[in-house]
C-alpha cells in the first residue's frame, strides 16, 4: 500500500533531496580543492605560513625573510643552453659574479649579476654536475650527482675549459635512493665546513673545510626534521646571516633554515607570486650576494633575480 503523497511529505523530501545534494556537492569541493592543494603543493606552505605569523618584526629583521622578495629579471634565457639543463648557481665575492654548472652537457658557465653569459668552460671528466659552490681563492666545489663525487676545482681569469683528472675529488658514498642522491652543495666560511644536500628524500651533510682544497675527517649527517619539501635541489648560505636556503624544485619553494636548522620562512615559485609571471619551471639553483639579492637558475636554460621590497 502506496504512502499519500501529501504537501507534508513532499516537502520533506525535497529538503532531504537537497540536504543530499548539498552534502554530495560540499564533498565533491573538498575532494577537488584537496586535489588542487596537492597539485599546488600547499600542503607543503600550509604549516610554514602559519608559522610566519608568529615572528616578531626583530626576529624578520634578522633574517633573510623570503616574503619580501621580488622578482625584478623573470625568466631570462641563457643563449644558446636549450639543451643543456641549468642545474644550480653560486656567487663569488671576489669576482662578483654568478657560477652555473650545466648538467646534461657538462659545463661551468660565468654570469654577471644581470644573468648575461661572460664564458663557458667544458667541464671533461664529469658526468652529471648537479651542484657547485664558491670557497677561498677562485676554488669551486663540484658535484656530481650519478658518480657520487665532489671535486674541488682551480678556476681564474684564464681558464677556458676544466678536466676532473687534475683535481683532488671526493667519494660521497651510497645514497639511499642512488638515482636521487647528492645534487647540492654550498660552503659556509663562519662554520667552515661545507653543506651537502640528497635530493631524495631530502637530507643534510657537512664536511669539515677551510675552503682549500683539503676536506677533513669525513662527511657527517645531520638530523633534521624541517626539511618539508618533495625534493631538495640546492643550497645556498647567506652571508649576512649565515642562514640556510634550501631549493625545492618539485615543491617550487625555497625555504630558509636559521642557525640551528629551524624553519624561519618560505617563498613560494608559483606564478602570481613574489613578482613572478609565470611559475618557475624547475628551480635547479639559487644563490645570495652580500648585498641580499637573490638568483636563480631553472631548467631548461632560464635566469632569475629577485630584490627585498
Amino acid at each position: 500500500m502506496s504512502m499519500p503523497h501529501t504537501p507534508e511529505l513532499q516537502t520533506v523530501r525535497r529538503r532531504g533531496l537537497f540536504a543530499m545534494r548539498w552534502y554530495s556537492w560540499l564533498l565533491l569541493s573538498g575532494v577537488v580543492m584537496y586535489g588542487i592543494a596537492i597539485a599546488m603543493h600547499w600542503d607543503d606552505r600550509g604549516l610554514l605560513w602559519v608559522l610566519e605569523r608568529f615572528e616578531t618584526p626583530a626576529e624578520r629583521q634578522e633574517s633573510v625573510w623570503l616574503p619580501d622578495y621580488r622578482a625584478v629579471i623573470d625568466a631570462k634565457a641563457l643563449p644558446g643552453m636549450e639543451k643543456d639543463e641549468a642545474s644550480d648557481l653560486a656567487y663569488s665575492p671576489q669576482t662578483k659574479t654568478l657560477f652555473s654548472v650545466m648538467g646534461k652537457n657538462p659545463f661551468l658557465v660565468e654570469l654577471n649579476l644581470q644573468g648575461d653569459v661572460l664564458r663557458k668552460m667544458p667541464l671533461v671528466g664529469w658526468s652529471n654536475p648537479e651542484g657547485v659552490t664558491v670557497m677561498e681563492n677562485g676554488l669551486l666545489g663540484i658535484v656530481d650527482e650519478r658518480d657520487h663525487l665532489l671535486t674541488i676545482v682551480k678556476v681564474d681569469a684564464n681558464t677556458r675549459e676544466l678536466n676532473i683528472a687534475d683535481f683532488p675529488k671526493y667519494d660521497l658514498g651510497p645514497s639511499q635512493d642512488q638515482n636521487k642522491a647528492f645534487e647540492a652543495v654550498a660552503w659556509d666560511p663562519r662554520k667552515q665546513q661545507l653543506l651537502l644536500g640528497e635530493e631524495r628524500p631530502p637530507a643534510l651533510f657537512t664536511w669539515s673545510s677551510d675552503g682549500s682544497q683539503t676536506l677533513k675527517g669525513d662527511k657527517q649527517k645531520l638530523e633534521s626534521d624541517e626539511l618539508d619539501l618533495r625534493n631538495l635541489s640546492a643550497l645556498s648560505i647567506d652571508p649576512r646571516t649565515g642562514h640556510t636556503l634550501v631549493l625545492s624544485a618539485d615543491s617550487h619553494m625555497l625555504l630558509e633554515l636559521d642557525e640551528t636548522g629551524e624553519q624561519v620562512s618560505f617563498m613560494t615559485l608559483l606564478g602570481g607570486f613574489n613578482g613572478l609571471k609565470n611559475t618557475i619551471p624547475r628551480a635547479e639553483g639559487v644563490a645570495m650576494d652580500e648585498q641580499g639579492s637573490l638568483y636563480m637558475v631553472s631548467e631548461p636554460n632560464l635566469f632569475y633575480r629577485f630584490e627585498k621590497h
